[in-house]
């Protein structure tokens, strides 16, 4: 830890605030469990004003899994790897280098899906060197 004080019992910057470790570590599952019944409900009933729509070839409702996925992640970092109790420059050099490989990642994925979808759609690819 970055400075001598005891572990941080609080969440949601001191929002909700807890009398031990055992009960801030069951304060975290029910919010992580929250997140992840918003996401299988919206996965087993896929509402069709998010499946309908897209944005940047992809379905909202797909943009909403992956922040969810994203928002788990950071907060698992966060309270379970104790990051709110490091330094600043370690906390920003593991979240923004999570942050550019994730974003590097999406972009390759969403341009060769778009190359697959292409070749299944036509056949072939036809360029134009």
């Amino acid at each position: 830890m970055a400075n001598s004080e005891a572990h941080n019992l609080a969440i949601f910057r001191g929002r909700l605030k807890f009398k031990s470790n055992k009960s801030k570590i069951w304060g975290v599952f029910i919010v992580l469990s929250i997140v992840t019944a918003i996401e299988v409900i919206l996965g087993i009933f896929r509402p069709d004003a998010l499946v309908s729509h897209s944005f940047l070839s992809l379905h909202l409702l797909n943009w909403i899994f992956i922040i969810l996925t994203i928002v788990k992640a950071y907060y698992i970092t966060w309270d379970f790897m104790h990051m709110r109790d490091e330094s600043v420059g370690l906390r920003r050099a593991v979240v923004w280098s999570g942050v550019f490989l994730i974003g590097y990642l999406a972009a390759l994925i969403l341009i060769e899906g778009d190359y697959i979808y292409e070749v299944l759609k036509y056949g072939y690819i036809k360029t134009g060197f």
